[in-house]
C-alpha cells in the first residue's frame, strides 16, 4: 500500500493506493494519520479510488482514524469508493457513518474552509 497527501484548499487528502489488509496498509494509514493529527490536520479526506480491496483489518483501521480524527475535533471523510468498498460498507451499516463523496470538489467544499 502507498499514501500520496496534498492539500487542497485548506483540506488534507490521502490518495491511498493498493490493497488495505492486515499488515499490509492498515499500521501505514494508522501511521498517517497519528502524523497528521500532531501536525494539527483536522480535515482529511480518504481517496479511495486507488485501493482495490479492504478486508476486516483494513476496515478496522478506518473506522478507528475517524474515531481518533473526530477525538480531536477533525473531520474525516471518504472519497472516490469503489463498487466493492460501498457495498461492504453497506453491508456493516458503516455507510450511515461516514460522508462519502464521488465528486473531489464537493467533498473538499462539504468541510466550509
Amino acid at each position: 500500500m502507498h499514501i500520496d497527501e496534498r492539500v487542497v484548499d485548506g483540506v488534507m487528502i490521502l490518495d491511498l493506493k493498493g490493497k488495505m489488509t492486515l499488515g499490509e496498509g492498515d499500521e501505514l494509514l494508522k501511521d498517517k494519520i497519528n502524523s497528521l493529527i500532531q501536525q494539527d490536520e483536522k480535515k482529511l479526506l480518504l481517496n479511495l479510488e486507488g485501493v482495490p480491496y479492504i478486508d476486516s483489518a483494513g476496515l478496522g483501521e478506518i473506522v478507528r482514524t475517524y474515531t481518533t480524527v473526530s477525538r480531536q475535533g477533525g473531520k474525516l471523510k471518504l472519497l472516490n469508493l469503489t463498487k466493492r468498498i460501498q457495498d461492504l460498507l453497506a453491508i456493516t451499516k458503516l455507510l450511515t457513518v461516514f460522508e462519502t463523496y464521488e465528486n473531489e470538489s464537493e467533498a473538499v467544499k462539504s468541510f466550509g474552509n
